[in-house]
């Protein structure tokens, strides 16, 4: 249970000084969200706690196939402005660009 709350505080500061860092350096709150900062945290902690080499390196060929896939959620918001799409349209035709990737990153999971 105590590691469970240290994983919570952990992310959770990430999270939130991410968050801060926004309002007044967004530049740099979205370098530092997009580093692989949760993945290296989960990734240690999923091992920490299962001592599973193999669980764990497939975890880790799950998350490199899974960032680039991921990026298709920001597509939207990418062309909005040449498509005249407001936030709510962006991010929603963003979350459906996800769910199409996860049956993607399935697919290459699978094949690769």
């Amino acid at each position: 249970m105590l590691l469970a709350a240290i994983k919570t505080g952990i992310a959770a500061v990430v999270i939130a000084f991410a968050s801060w860092l926004a309002g007044k350096k967004p530049e740099l709150a979205g370098f530092i969200i997009a580093l692989p900062i949760a993945s290296l945290i989960a990734l240690a902690f999923s091992y920490a706690e299962h001592q599973n080499s193999e669980a764990s390196i497939t975890f880790a060929k799950s998350i490199l196939v899974g960032v680039p896939v991921s990026w298709l959620f920001f597509v939207p918001f990418f062309f909005a402005g040449k498509f005249n799409l407001h936030f709510i349209a962006s991010y929603g035709l963003g979350l459906v660009l996800l769910v199409l990737g996860f049956y993607l990153h399935q697919y290459l999971l699978k094949t690769l």
